[in-house]
């Protein structure tokens, strides 16, 4: 049987499925069902910037309005019986380490570098084997510019790779006015991963009571393309990890990420639609798939298909439709 093995960030998975950051990986039960049914990796459910400055802000404001003596009689201190996330997340990862074997990513979800970076050492500690950052700025103000935007991806890798010695992977936007230098830059820091792309809340409208709604939340199966392209490019240009999420539905797109150069993919609105038990089915066909073409194992055919490697290069940079409009027929 052909092997599924591959590494990403480092680390050894025995599949290029990983189950990504989502509400399928917030508990010890479903990081079970998970491993059972064959995932690589898993990326816990993300743990917000707002929240660990929040419960950092409270847990300062009471130290600093109770009168002790000694700052460090508040570590020491149990008058709130209820776990706040932030250890809620820790306990999560430590107990997951020791309920699987395949290797935990935690998840942070940040927009800059600023007081929630100390908790990177609290995740190292607890025993997470990789951290996963999902950083997103959203470019609405109209007094920075462009470099002041990407500096905040820089100054969050920086931050964290100087406190942890942990694998960082980037989750990022393909939202950027040189993706390919951004992510050239961040390989240039000794970024360990990125991750192509995060999937975020879009908003609609409804046009009966007029009133703002949310746009669709899982990703459909055609929403692989950008992904792939910038696979494909990058692949074989960068030395971290490279993994393909949002709109990977199928064995066959995840085939094709990995023919495009990718380590691995992430995966969650799928397993949403057909639970965890689908990583089964998908690994069965990428066996089958893997058979019919004689490959042993994803290094006889990986980046296969990247630009690199293609003889139509231009294909991979060509965004107008002209030439296949010109035979279209409906």
């Amino acid at each position: 049987m052909p092997n599924l093995a591959t590494n990403y960030l480092g680390l050894d998975l025995n599949s290029p499925i990983i189950a990504a950051s989502s509400g399928l990986t917030d508990s010890i039960e479903k990081l079970i069902e998970l491993e059972v049914h064959g995932a690589g990796a898993i990326v816990l459910k993300s743990l917000f910037e707002e929240e660990i400055i929040m419960e950092m802000d409270e847990k300062t404001l009471a130290m600093t309005s109770r009168p002790y003596v000694y700052p460090e009689t508040f570590d020491y201190m149990d008058e709130d019986p209820q776990e706040d996330t932030v250890r809620k997340y820790l306990r999560l990862i430590k107990e997951a380490k020791a309920a699987v074997s395949v290797p935990i990513i935690a998840s942070i979800n940040c927009v800059s570098a600023q007081k929630w970076t100390y908790f990177a050492r609290e995740i190292e500690k607890a025993g997470a084997d990789a951290l996963e950052i999902n950083l997103f700025v959203l470019p609405t103000d109209m007094n920075r510019t462009g470099d002041e935007n990407e500096q905040i991806y820089y100054d969050v890798l920086k931050t964290v790779k100087d406190q942890v010695a942990l694998p960082i992977a980037l989750k990022i936007s393909p939202y950027h006015s040189n993706l390919a230098n951004l992510i050239k830059r961040l390989d240039d820091m000794n970024v360990d991963g990125i991750v192509m792309f995060n999937r975020f809340y879009s908003p609609d409208f409804d046009i009966t009571d007029l009133s703002v709604t949310s746009g669709q939340i899982l990703s459909g199966p055609d929403d692989y393309k950008n992904s792939l392209r910038w696979t494909g490019i990058m692949s074989e240009r960068v030395k971290c990890s490279i993994a393909g999420t949002t709109g990977i539905h199928t064995s066959e797109s995840i085939i094709k990420h990995l023919l495009a150069g990718a380590d691995a993919v992430q995966l969650a609105s799928v397993l949403y639609k057909n639970g965890p038990e689908y990583i089964d089915v998908l690994s069965k066909e990428i066996y089958a798939w893997m058979e019919e073409h004689g490959f042993e194992s994803i290094r006889d055919f990986k980046g296969k298909m990247s630009q690199s490697k293609s003889n139509d290069p231009a294909a991979f940079e060509r965004v107008q439709f002209m030439k296949q409009f010109r035979n279209f027929v409906m």
